[in-house]
């Protein structure tokens, strides 16, 4: 038969005392309190019931429970209460009570000691929930938060009281410890880090998403980082305690398969940044157009011209080509209708409505006012109209490859004339990613050669000096640092090769990490993508304004107008002084719209822009010198 007994009352005294104990210390102080005043009340009733520290027959020295009860408790806190006590009976009893106050007390501090650590360590941990409101919340980690952070502290600059809460899988002091490292001072911005899965309801509740502004999902850089994203913008859009209004979200998609299903999941509540797809269309465009990376860095980023909306309604009834000239200090470059509609570079005689909003660079939301006054008449003796040159056939060189490449090489299709050709360089021998990428190509064949990049044998075996454009792809198979190591040598290679024959090779790099540009400026390589930076700069622009999204696909696609930099000469008579005013109507006489201009002979002075300026004010003059260039949105 099975042994039962009956719990004893001790049994049961010590477990319900162990239940109260796995409460924390809370519960520790509470018994520790109980035992104290049990002390308390018993040598009160020793000392109100023995008449100790009496003096016999005198009434007014008798000892009252107050009174005991208030020499009992400072004999249990203060040992150096002894000293007084008269009488050895009322001294024994006393020093027992300061016998058992030393050890409850010394008891209370070890416990409230090792309470407040552990609630200390448990703030570190972030665990504790973000009361903030209409705040930018990051949602992940990766090697672009701080790209991220740095160009929201520049945004936020005229905000009040702005905030950026990150949620990530990693260690809370560890993230403030890293951002405080790169960001010594974050301005008016607070940037606060809490520690969970953005998977888990539980955890994203820690970081307010119901009350954020907007919200910036990264994709974190492990296998298959689109599931995690997808299912980060799931856990805001399909949330139990979801908020009526719409959210703001911007999500990192790595992979374009994947965005059918991203798109289902966030509404009309995300915009996904492709980042794979955004660097090949930089990329194709760049390599044909020394200085555009400049250009597109200098639009991106917070740090000087960014694109801006503003209502339209004191302009109405203008036609596009008069509105150019309404902003001194802003760069008009489109029109966003009412419907959603955003026509960039649009024909010039196209009528401004009411409802209508126009879109512009500008240095910040609260410049984009339009003048006052006339603008003043342009130059017309200055303006010169220059024939454009014939397309003719190019050759690409492609040094490297990786999973971007054949993006690259798809979108340069787009631009290049028929019968131009690409030849790649690389590692292995033909794959289906190489096969598909020549399949695809219209205007271009595509040769592949295997080789070392690094080699300066292969280099020269295929006579990189008879190319118009040269490509350097990163190797995203090796760490950050040995792939952009492996770039620099290439580019050595190249700039040596280019030095012996006398040539001028335009070469584009793509870089993996932004610090390593500097190194690679004695390179003198014409243009740099760092991918991870212009990606980080995408989220940060659709984080402040979800509209962006549809500027940005206008410019990056080989639809419709994009941005070229061309001859200054082909529209303004070199050696002449002219206001902007003047470059906008030269430009305008074409059907194009002129955001800036390059001055060539800065082209290698990074405190200069690298000769780049865009949203000139348009009073400033300016003498363009036989290679300068012009800015501009055109359709081609």
């Amino acid at each position: 038969m099975p042994h039962s007994s009956r719990a004893s009352w001790r049994d049961l005294l010590r477990y319900r005392f162990e239940n109260t104990l796995s409460r924390g210390p809370i519960a520790i102080i509470g018994w520790l309190a109980l035992l104290s005043a049990g002390i308390v009340a018993l040598a009160t009733a020793a000392i109100w019931a023995l008449r100790l520290g009496t003096t016999p027959g005198d009434t007014a020295s008798e000892i009252g429970p107050l009174e005991g009860a208030w020499q009992s408790m400072l004999h249990a806190m203060d040992p150096g209460t002894l000293a007084g006590d008269q009488g050895w009976a009322l001294r024994a009893l006393m020093l027992a009570v300061t016998l058992g106050g030393i050890f409850i007390v010394s008891m209370l501090i070890g416990t409230i000691t090792s309470g407040l650590e552990s609630r200390l360590h448990e703030m570190r941990k972030g665990r504790s929930r973000v009361i903030e409101r209409n705040h930018t919340l990051i949602l992940g980690w990766s090697s672009k938060v701080y790209s991220i952070i740095g160009e929201l502290i520049i945004a936020n600059e005229n905000q009040k009281n702005p905030c950026i809460v990150i949620l990530a899988d990693m260690d809370k002091v560890d993230m403030e410890d890293d951002i405080r490292a790169k960001f010594p001072s974050t301005k008016n911005t607070r940037v606060i880090c809490r520690s969970g899965n953005p998977l888990d309801l539980d955890d994203l509740a820690v970081a307010a998403p119901h009350e954020a502004r907007s919200i910036i999902v990264l994709a974190p850089e492990t296998e298959n980082p689109d599931i995690h994203v997808i299912k980060s913008v799931l856990a805001i859009t399909n949330n139990p305690d979801r908020r009526e209004t719409p959210y703001h979200i911007v999500a990192e998609i790595r992979d374009a398969h994947n965005l059918e299903a991203a798109h289902l999941v966030g509404g009309d509540e995300a915009v996904f940044v492709q980042g794979g797809d955004l660097i090949a269309r930089v990329t194709a465009q760049t390599c044909r157009q020394s200085g555009l990376s400049v250009v597109y860095t200098e639009l991106l980023d917070f740090d000087g011209a960014e694109i801006y909306f503003t209502e339209a309604a004191t302009l109405a009834g203008r036609r596009y080509r008069e509105v150019l000239s309404s902003f001194e200090d802003s760069t008009v470059i489109g029109i966003m209708r009412a419907d959603g509609e955003a026509l960039i570079n649009p024909p010039m005689d196209t009528g401004l409505q009411a409802d209508d909003r126009i879109i512009a660079i500008s240095e910040d939301d609260d410049t984009l006012i339009p003048s006052k006054t006339a603008p003043p008449a342009p130059d017309l003796s200055c303006i010169v109209r220059g024939e454009p040159a014939e397309p003719v056939p190019e050759r690409t060189l492609v040094l490297g490859w990786n999973e971007k490449t054949e993006a690259v090489i798809r979108e340069l299709d787009n631009y290049v004339t028929r019968g131009s050709k690409v030849t790649v360089i690389r590692g292995w021998s033909e794959d289906d990613a190489s096969l598909a990428a020549a399949a695809s190509l219209t205007r271009q064949r595509m040769a592949l050669l295997t080789g070392d990049i690094t080699s300066r044998d292969t280099l020269e075996q295929v006579d990189v000096a008879g190319y118009d454009h040269i490509i350097v792809m990163s190797d995203t198979r090796q760490p950050i640092q040995e792939a952009d190591a492996q770039t620099l040598i290439c580019l050595l290679h190249l700039r040596n090769i280019a030095e012996a024959s006398g040539r001028n090779l335009n070469i584009v790099s793509e870089m993996m990490d932004m610090r390593n540009r500097a190194l690679a400026q004695v390179a003198k390589a014409d243009d740099f993508i760092v991918s991870d930076k212009l990606v980080s700069l995408m989220l940060s622009q659709l984080s402040e304004n979800k509209h962006l999204d549809l500027v940005f696909r206008n410019l990056f696609s080989s639809e419709g107008s994009e941005i070229y930099i061309r001859p200054a000469r082909d529209y303004i008579a070199i050696g002449r002084d002219v206001d902007f005013h003047t470059v906008l109507e030269a430009a305008a006489q074409r059907g194009e719209t002129a955001i800036g201009y390059r001055v060539v002979a800065d082209g290698n002075d990074a405190s200069k822009g690298f000769g780049v300026k865009v949203n000139p004010n348009k009073s400033e003059r300016i003498v363009f010198a036989p290679n300068d260039q012009l800015i501009v949105l055109a359709e081609d």
